[in-house]
């Protein structure tokens, strides 16, 4: 796992990771938009392959965001299918956590039903959702950046929240 101590705005040293899983090359350039904007708010967020991650990497952090693909008719990408199935047994109520990844809409009601099985997954762990889940279609375009940034924007928000002991929102 490769987790960056960062500070921000008053923010305590925070560890921050994005892990992801892409087939199509779509994926890694949403986490690469990530971590371009987090680091836009002086934050590093390092990128690392979906299948390296374990229930005891996310345990470590305090922001996790996972960017998974959608394959077929809503399958999890083979790469996070352990971890995804980890996190059943697994309570990480100190993680802040975002979902965001890519899918395709000519499957109609499971596009990104990766994304939406990780959010939920995550938030079953009494995780702390730091933002709504981001969906795009295949690559990413105008509106998805925007998306995108507004993610970040709450993210950050999230962790100055718990950061201050602030009630944190909840994006249900």
């Amino acid at each position: 796992m490769d987790a960056s101590k960062t500070c921000y705005g008053g923010l305590q040293m925070t560890k921050i990771a994005i892990y992801y899983a892409s087939l199509t090359g779509n994926n890694e350039e949403v986490a690469e938009f990530l971590a371009t904007e987090f680091a836009r708010y002086g934050l590093k967020a390092p990128l690392t392959n979906l299948e390296s991650v374990t229930v005891d990497d996310l345990a470590a952090l305090d922001l996790a965001i996972i960017v998974p693909y959608t394959y077929g008719e809503g399958d999890l990408p083979e790469e996070g299918i352990d971890l995804f199935n980890d996190l059943e047994a697994i309570k990480l109520p100190h993680l802040i956590f975002g979902v965001a990844g890519s899918g395709d809409t000519c499957y109609g009601a499971t596009f990104c039903q990766a994304v939406n099985r990780f959010n939920a997954r995550l938030a079953s762990t009494g995780a702390i959702q730091g933002s709504r889940p981001v969906c795009i279609d295949l690559r990413i375009e105008h509106q998805d950046c925007v998306a995108l940034k507004g993610f970040v924007a709450d993210l950050i928000q999230t962790l100055k929240e718990a950061d201050t002991g602030e009630k944190a929102p909840h994006f249900n």
